[in-house]
């Protein structure tokens, strides 16, 4: 099976390849630089050597053969072309190089192989002088500078590079771990959260980087996690709580009618069980809307008249209150207009609820925003409770009183409905009763689809 390199492994060797790929650019730049001060070195000292002789030629005093005088190889040539003096080594073989330099006293280089050695190269400097009359030519040789300049300098190198980068390896390898410490600490404690222990949260580094802020951010989306899991908890116990009270009091009453069948009101019994499966449907049909809109379902291409929408919905009702409209025309906004029907149902059958006479509705154009405003004449909700009766399943027993037919997901749909079209649902202050405000964005549908 193949088993991918850990990032301590792959950072490490990224590291020395990188630091080996340094080593030998600078060790080659340094060996060229080297070879060429060598070799300048070499042509130099030849050129001495050769600047002894001519003292020598200059007084006629020059012997067949020439003291060594430091250098491999050191010849003399007539004008006539013949080899005149040499050193010992040599003495009796031919002429070392053929070029002739251009110039007097301007020395002339080159390399040349199989002198004095048929296996050997050597450095050869001529250098043209003029003596007796005539010009003569002075040749000096030296081995070549090998490629690597000396072993030493090699060795040194070599060692060197080597110690680099197995410091650099060593040094990533470590800082690297230590880099992943609180990773792996992060990753641990991940591993062990589970949906029975949600109040854990990962160790946040004390340094103040950039993994200190993935932490940060972990613990952040872990809180989100935790209060989503309570808020599913407590949705599920709801929704139960709320099912379980219609389908407990159609058993009681089937049980009770099949105790004494003969003396059973069934009419009254049928009336019963029709009201409780009426509850039992609206709340399976308001959590099915809450699925809808939690999952995204919503069409935002449509344009929706908001007045003409709201007429509408009033229209087909039947009034349990009297109802004060005052929608203004032409107050259109891009949404879906099954939703937004749905969402202004909801908060009429609210207010009907608990109005006392009157329910009052209208419909205006706010800067940018669409205002639907819906309230009533009931007993209003405190400030602190504003908030609570968005909740799914929220209901206030004291000041609700009347809500006998409600599901308590009405307002949560409602809300849910207003965000997913980029607006609002809140509970404003009022001289009477409650007042819900919702305010959806006027947009393009071109804005719209770009947004979505």
């Amino acid at each position: 099976m193949r088993r991918d390199w850990s990032v301590r492994a792959r950072m490490t060797v990224l590291a020395g390849v990188v630091m080996a790929l340094l080593c030998t650019t600078f060790c080659a730049l340094i060996l060229v630089g080297a070879y060429q001060d060598a070799t300048e070195d070499r042509a130099d000292r030849i050129l001495r050597v050769k600047l002894r002789v001519l003292p020598l030629l200059l007084r006629d005093r020059l012997p067949p053969v020439l003291p060594e005088l430091g250098i491999v190889a050191l010849q003399v040539v007539g004008p006539t072309g013949r080899v005149v003096a040499a050193n010992s080594r040599m003495t009796g073989k031919p002429r070392m190089a053929s070029f002739v330099p251009p110039e007097e006293f301007s020395p002339k280089g080159g390399v040349v192989c199989g002198t004095p050695k048929p296996d050997a190269c050597v450095i050869v400097v001529g250098l043209r002088v003029h003596a007796h009359g005539d010009h003569w030519i002075i040749y000096g040789a030296e081995p070549v500078v090998p490629p690597y300049v000396h072993h030493f300098l090699l060795a040194a190198l070599l060692g060197g590079s080597a110690l680099l980068v197995g410091v650099t390896a060593v040094g990533t390898y470590r800082t690297v771990g230590k880099t992943l410490v609180p990773i792996e600490a992060m990753r641990a404690e991940l591993a062990e959260i589970t949906s029975t222990d949600p109040g854990r949260r990962v160790p946040v580094p004390e340094h103040h980087d950039e993994i200190r802020q993935l932490a940060e951010i972990v613990n952040q989306t872990l809180d989100r996690l935790e209060a989503a899991l309570q808020r599913e908890r407590r949705f599920a116990y709801d929704a139960s709580h709320d099912l379980r009270s219609p389908i407990t009091a159609m058993r009681t009453q089937v049980e009770e009618a099949l105790l004494h069948p003969k003396e059973a009101d069934w009419p009254a019994t049928a009336d019963a069980l029709l009201d409780s499966l009426h509850r039992l449907q609206a709340i399976v049909t308001n959590l099915l809307e809450l699925a809808r809109v939690d999952a995204g379902g919503v069409d935002l291409g449509e344009r929706v008249d908001l007045s003409e929408l709201a007429d509408s919905e009033l229209a087909r009702r039947v009034r349990r209150a009297r109802v004060v409209a005052d929608p203004q025309p032409d107050v259109v906004v891009t949404a879906d207009r099954l939703q937004l029907a749905r969402l202004i149902a909801n908060l009429l059958d609210n207010a009907e609820r608990h109005a006392t006479s009157t329910v009052t509705v209208s419909v205006r154009r706010e800067g940018g925003d669409a205002v639907l405003e819906v309230g009533d004449d009931g007993p209003g909700i405190s400030p602190d409770q504003r908030e609570y009766v968005f909740q799914r399943f929220a209901r206030l027993e004291a000041a609700r009183s009347k809500d006998q037919g409600g599901t308590g997901l009405g307002l949560a749909i409602a809300r849910g409905i207003a965000e997913r079209h980029g607006g609002t649902l809140t509970i404003e202050d009022s001289e009477r009763g409650a007042r819900f405000v919702a305010r959806i964005p006027i947009r393009d549908p071109d804005e719209t689809e770009e947004s979505g």
